[in-house]
């Protein structure tokens, strides 16, 4: 070969490595909406992710790439997991739990449930699944198409679900309990301060549990409390057990994530993002950690550095409600703005736009995927409703809803977020 020819492919082929060393260290860009569910694959090498805009993304993590992107749910994708044969499930606001393999559709739906999902975990043996809802249960499906096991005694929604190594399932509930199921009879009921948000368990059996109020309990499995931790005062929402179950993530909706020794019980390491919501994590390795959350992206993270690996800086978004500053409706409505706009070119998200939402009747913005039982309410949105929407709960005013359970106790913050969303939703 001449020397040229030599000198170009030389010079090819290195540009080539910068690219792909590039887009290893950028983080993983491709969702149009807050990144709500994340799993990787025991070797590593793929994750998979899912988002508010209602599609999941399968990664190659090593180079950056979308390998395939899943749309199939009717809003949210809340929930995702890797089957030991390579199968991927994706569990949404629509209440269905979807199995995917090969090519660009489903294979099937695996489970239906009466509302939202919130959660994922594969049983040990890899031949079932769980899954937890916001219809205030948790199902135990086969693989195989044998009949689910459906457990209930929540009372509210079920936020998380995981299995033990001897296959009892344990559920997180909006109800400020952690349950623990045996296969016949009554569940162990462990009560907390504030609604959990999150369960895992570890290979020892030990269970994980992040609560509302920014701590984090470790619970042996036979219910009893070994350890509390206060991760911060923001709510923990998501956790995380390393493959060998020594290292325990706990993300926050502050957008901080907490690294915890779990034999140690104490907090190693801080993981600082942008500022914004971290939904989702999980641990590639023992070493490194993966994110999602408000900022659309996924990111990985060292942690032996506890530095993020490619840029952390981001162009944030302006804020929506910096003109309303000391206004303490826009203040209540803060809750409320990852789901919606307020402008007529604000679009929807994982909920419709609320511009021109007075005097407007229930599930009529266009474009947006509301469910059945919300398209048969009979319901017109006025300062009276949506009051009495915040005062009782959308689960009791509006059955069939995909907003999550929430209310606003004091008729003080409610009466300014009408008057708020009055002035902002012209």
């Amino acid at each position: 070969m001449p020397t040229s020819l030599r000198l170009a492919a030389l010079l090819a082929a290195l540009l080539g490595l910068l690219a792909g060393t590039s887009r290893a260290e950028a983080p993983m860009r491709g969702h149009g909406g807050p990144v709500r569910a994340l799993a990787v694959t025991a070797d590593g090498q793929r994750a998979l992710s899912g988002s508010f805009d209602a599609s999941a993304i399968l990664w190659s993590v090593e180079d950056g790439t979308a390998l395939r992107v899943l749309r199939a749910h009717d809003g949210a994708v809340n929930a995702v997991a890797f089957l030991p044969d390579g199968g991927l499930l994706t569990g949404g606001e629509d209440g269905r739990v979807i199995l995917w393999r090969e090519g660009p559709e489903p294979e099937r739906i695996l489970a239906t449930h009466a509302g939202p999902v919130s959660g994922l975990a594969v049983a040990p043996d890899g031949r079932r699944v769980a899954s937890s809802s916001w219809d205030g249960s948790a199902r135990i499906t086969p693989l195989d198409g044998g009949p689910a096991l459906v457990r209930e005694g929540h009372l509210g929604n079920v936020n998380g679900v995981a299995f033990l190594p001897d296959g009892r399932l344990v559920t997180a509930g909006y109800d400020a309990s952690v349950r623990i199921w045996p296969e016949t009879g009554p569940p162990l009921t462990v009560p907390f301060e504030a609604p959990v948000n999150a369960v895992a368990a570890a290979p020892d059996g030990e269970i994980a549990a992040g609560a509302a109020d920014g701590t984090l309990h470790l619970l042996r499995p036979d219910g009893t409390s070994r350890v509390r931790l206060e991760i911060g005062p923001r709510p923990v929402v998501a956790l995380s057990l390393s493959p060998d179950g020594r290292r325990l993530g706990a993300a926050t909706v502050g957008g901080a994530v907490a690294v915890v020794d779990r034999a140690e019980a104490r907090v190693r390491l801080t993981l600082v993002g942008p500022g914004l919501p971290v939904w989702s994590l999980a641990f590639r390795g023992p070493d490194e950690l993966v994110t999602g959350g408000g900022d659309r992206l996924v990111r990985r993270w060292d942690l032996a550095t506890g530095e993020p690996i490619g840029p952390l800086a981001m162009s944030r978004p302006a804020d929506a409600l910096a003109a309303y500053a000391g206004d303490r409706g826009a203040e209540v409505f803060r809750a409320c703005e990852a789901c919606h706009t307020l402008t007529p070119d604000g679009g929807n998200r994982a909920g419709p736009t609320l511009h021109g939402v007075f005097g407007r009747r229930i599930a009529t913005v266009p474009g947006y995927a509301y469910s059945p039982a919300f398209r048969r309410l009979d319901i017109v949105w006025t300062p009276e409703t949506i009051a009495r929407l915040f005062e009782i709960g959308p689960a009791r005013f509006t059955p069939g809803t995909k907003m999550p359970e929430q209310t606003i106790g004091a008729a003080e913050d409610r009466a300014a977020l009408v008057r708020f969303l009055e002035k902002a939703t012209r």
